[in-house]
């Protein structure tokens, strides 16, 4: 049985859009907000994977603190052009008229549902769907997307779509399991776009060998720097966790896509006294010898951090945790010192995609209008969410650019639709 062909007249307003995550769900609801007839394409046959598991299944929708600032990108200014145009005002009002309202954690500015529930989530954007008269089918997957001289054709193993306009929101590479092929890249590709080279972000970093396995569990604030040489590449503090593999928590997890996409030699060093800044290494340490130099070193060090990472130290310094800690020559007290503030952690690289809750690099910005979330190269092609070369940190960061390019690229792709016909 042959593909059955859905098309409308030209100028009809009929927008598909490709993937229904978060940026797919937002962008079909915007468009059809707008007018346009719209069709959102899933190839899962579940939807919102990557909802359900954010959060620890609470859904970290967004952050307070919504600044360009906090996400990774070539152009600074295209993310604060972005965020201008849907920003955290936008998204608070949207998801209260969905009957979703938020809190704010005192923990890094997070917003959660009040229900505490990444369902509530799911649920509310799927029956915005529906109330807005969009199409949303699953287990769709495209198979080709081709420009021709009246729009767009859109064809999956059942049927062909013809549209005026394509959002592409396929994601990037992250969680494959929930959908995230990568397949996007290669239609984006097709199209002259550029796709920047990908790395998981938002992933554990790893050591092999694991010499700090015996602290696994253990958690505590600290610096994390990436350097090559004295040349500092990124740099993060928070909370950070010793794993059986590795190390993760908020400051591992957000340097983790700069460790993936460095180039050999970058190191990464760990402050493990973080309020001790720049410059006041020295007076630290004279602080430090001053009030505990009569203690062994392991409990002048348990002073600052748990006794178990105090033990550590001592033991990578090379001194014996019981000698007292203003007996140490002027060389121990260096490597000591280098120890809790500067030490160099056995990174041996990242965890995979399946680990991570992001994907890095992505299609050039450069090639898409800030506003509108439209292609420079192909008009009527859109593209919003993880696809495009934009990474946010943890803490709700990923699912407001979701939120604001879906909005964005919906509300756009509409207009552009529903223009009459030349």
């Amino acid at each position: 049985m042959g593909s059955t062909v859905h098309s409308s007249g030209r100028g009809s307003g009929r927008v598909v859009v490709i993937g229904a995550g978060a940026a797919g769900l937002m962008a079909g609801i915007q468009a059809a907000r707008e007018g346009a007839e719209v069709t959102i394409l899933e190839s899962m046959s579940h939807l919102g994977a990557k909802i359900l598991v954010s959060g620890g299944g609470r859904c970290n929708v967004t952050n307070e603190d919504m600044r360009a600032v906090w996400f990774n990108s070539a152009s600074p200014p295209f993310v604060e052009t972005a965020l201008a145009g849907f920003d955290l005002d936008d998204s608070l009002w949207f998801f209260n008229d969905l009957g979703v309202p938020l809190k704010v954690e005192p923990e890094m500015g997070k917003l959660f549902p009040v229900s505490d529930s990444a369902r509530t989530v799911l649920n509310a954007l799927i029956a915005a769907v529906d109330g807005s008269g969009a199409e949303l089918l699953k287990e769709s997957p495209v198979t080709s997307l081709e420009r021709g001289a009246d729009g767009w054709r859109v064809t999956t193993p059942h049927d062909v779509y013809e549209a005026e306009a394509v959002i592409l929101c396929t994601g990037g590479l992250a969680l494959p399991k929930s959908g995230s092929t990568g397949a996007g890249y290669a239609f984006a590709s097709q199209l002259g776009h550029r796709v920047n080279r990908t790395a998981p972000a938002l992933s554990p970093l790893l050591a092999d060998p694991a010499v700090h396995a015996d602290l696994s569990g253990v958690t505590l604030p600290v610096r994390l720097e990436l350097r090559r040489g004295s040349i500092s590449l990124a740099r993060y503090t928070g909370s950070f966790l010793f794993t059986h593999g590795g190390y993760s928590g908020p400051a591992a997890l957000n340097l983790s896509r700069h460790v993936a996409l460095a180039e050999p030699g970058a190191g990464v060093y760990v402050r493990f006294v973080p309020e001790v800044e720049d410059g006041d290494e020295a007076k630290f340490q004279d602080w430090l010898l001053e009030t505990r130099g009569r203690q062994g070193l392991s409990a002048a060090l348990a002073s600052l951090v748990p006794r178990r990472v105090a033990q550590m130290i001592t033991e990578v310094a090379g001194a014996p945790g019981h000698a007292p800690l203003g007996r140490l020559s002027g060389s121990e007290r260096k490597t000591l010192f280098t120890s809790l503030l500067d030490q160099r952690l056995p990174v041996s690289g990242v965890a995979g995609y399946p680990k991570a809750e992001a994907t890095a690099g992505g299609v050039c910005l450069d090639e898409v209008d800030a506003e509108t979330m439209m292609s420079r190269l192909a008009p009527g092609f859109f593209l919003a969410g993880e696809i495009l070369d934009v990474d946010g940190c943890l803490g709700g960061y990923n699912f407001q650019w979701a939120w604001t390019t879906g909005a964005l690229a919906g509300r756009a792709a509409a207009r552009f639709a529903r223009q009459p016909a030349a």
